[in-house]
């Protein structure tokens, strides 16, 4: 048994890399994130344009990356392979280009491809020069062909980007705090977006629900700004089994908000907004779509799926505030999520990305301003997003006020450096006791060793990937929901 077992180990470690959930992480991010984080700022529509012109935005397109490539100082361009960027002290990375036009009145007025920056490419991803290399070729190119790559070369010097071991989003946690009382989080993910939720109730026995700038609002006035009205059907959606004691005491405290306006004008009032009346529905309304479960949607034609998702998170809440099912364990795997370099460089790229069209906006409005109408080509300054990327990766300091995500690869010997690799971050802090999330859970098993984590501070809270562990990545929803609805699922 032993012998087909080393068999089978030794096949495996033949066929796979340690580092190949980062790296497909980091495929993952080239090919299909950078067009979404793209997607998501698509129409750039400036404040200030030209008087004779009624409307002028600015659309992005297509966005690519090649294989890195360095300009000399004669202005050639050459590909660059990693063993030069290490000893020239050289950042191994390859020019971002974006398709970009321009709309007057809806026709088209310039439409050009342009480069906006470069962008650090990680050891045998596919768009490393060295991801299809035999060992020959690799010795030639002066690389060690064990060397499993998911790193960076930034200025010379290698860069590992560390996961990070973070709760699930979009995802409801019920907790049981210090005073006894139960409460209910949620982080609503989507793009740029992740806004904290809070359900809880307080001694009036009211729900209330805060997220974003929305302090303790009555779930049931929610509710009811969304669209969902009646009183039979917001019980129904909550459960049609049986009725909880606690909402329809909500129901009762607020029975006199009869219509959509009326409870968005009680939010408004709640959370300061003096405006007129029309005014502050309509600053309500866009409170609701942008910031209230994002990830179900920004549009007015998401309201009613909300409604009917909050009606779900008051059930669970109902439930496990009676006891009848039991409170989240925050320290299962099933409510963790690993962030790898693809999730990381997206967060990073995201922010500066808006950087960047911040930056294009104040110098088309400033020449705007001085009687002229510029080329958008002359006004993109593509040192400006590199500048950023290569600062966070040089420095280690992330988006989100994070430190120490990009770290200098150890290379005392090469257990070391695959252990650097497997590397694993809470970011808890270190300074805490946090005695539950230090410990060893029955979850870790086959996921993460159960041995190796430094003495110290830092016990439990900085671990490392088991040798065999393999992370899978998100699941397309839309895909998953077609093939329900093909095998005979209908929503309710």
């Amino acid at each position: 048994m032993f012998k087909y077992s080393k068999t089978l180990i030794e096949k495996y470690f033949k066929e796979q890399s340690f580092v190949n959930s980062n790296i497909a992480s980091f495929n993952d991010f080239i090919e299909k994130e950078l067009n979404a984080v793209i997607e998501e700022n698509k129409e750039i529509v400036p404040t200030i344009i030209p008087q004779n012109i009624d409307e002028y935005k600015i659309t992005l397109d297509k966005i690519s990356v090649t294989k890195p490539e360095i300009i000399e100082a004669d202005g050639s361009r050459r590909p660059i392979f990693p063993m030069e960027a290490r000893l020239r002290k050289l950042t191994y990375s390859a020019p971002v280009t974006i398709e970009i036009s321009a709309h007057i009145n809806d026709v088209q007025r310039e439409s050009f491809s342009t480069l906006i920056g470069n962008l650090p490419i990680m050891l045998k991803s596919n768009n490393c020069h060295l991801s299809k290399l035999s060992r020959e070729e690799l010795i030639q190119k002066g690389e060690d062909p064990d060397d499993p790559g998911g790193y960076f070369i930034i200025n010379g010097t290698e860069k590992v980007l560390i996961s990070i071991e973070d709760l699930a989003a979009n995802r409801m946690l019920i907790e049981q705090n210090s005073s006894s009382n139960f409460v209910g989080k949620l982080f609503s993910e989507r793009g740029s977006y992740k806004i904290p939720h809070t359900i809880e109730k307080i001694k009036d026995g009211i729900l209330y629900l805060t997220f974003t700038r929305v302090k303790r609002i009555p779930a049931i006035i929610v509710i009811k700004a969304l669209g969902m009205l009646k009183d039979e059907e917001i019980m129904s959606s909550i459960s049609k089994e049986r009725q909880f004691d606690e909402v329809l005491v909500n129901l009762m405290e607020f029975v006199d908000v009869k219509n959509q306006a009326d409870a968005m004008d009680y939010i408004a009032k709640k959370i300061g907004i003096t405006q007129s009346k029309d005014i502050r529905i309509e600053r309500v309304k866009e409170i609701l779509d942008k910031y209230f479960l994002p990830h179900l949607g920004l549009s007015k034609e998401d309201r009613m799926s909300k409604a009917y998702n909050l009606c779900k998170l008051i059930k669970k809440y109902a439930l496990a505030s009676s006891g009848e099912i039991d409170t989240d364990d925050k320290d299962h795997y099933i409510n963790k999520r690993l962030k790898l370099s693809g999730d990381l460089l997206a967060d990073l790229f995201r922010v500066n990305l808006k950087v960047l069209i911040g930056d294009l906006l104040y110098n088309f409005q400033r020449m705007v301003k001085r009687g002229k109408f510029p080329s958008l080509k002359n006004l993109i300054r593509d040192k400006l997003l590199t500048e950023r990327i290569y600062s966070a990766m040089a420095t280690g300091t992330w988006v989100g006020g994070r430190k120490g995500i990009s770290q200098r690869i150890q290379r005392l010997n090469f257990l070391e450096t695959l252990s650097h690799l497997q590397r694993v971050v809470s970011p808890l802090s270190a300074s805490q006791e946090n005695f539950e999330a230090r410990e060893l859970h029955p979850t870790h098993l086959g996921r993460l060793c159960p041995i190796e984590t430094p003495e110290g501070t830092n016990i439990g809270l900085r671990k490392n990937l088991a040798l065999m562990c393999e992370i899978s990545r998100d699941t397309n929803e839309e895909s998953v929901v077609k093939t329900l609805k093909e095998l005979g699922l209908r929503l309710v």
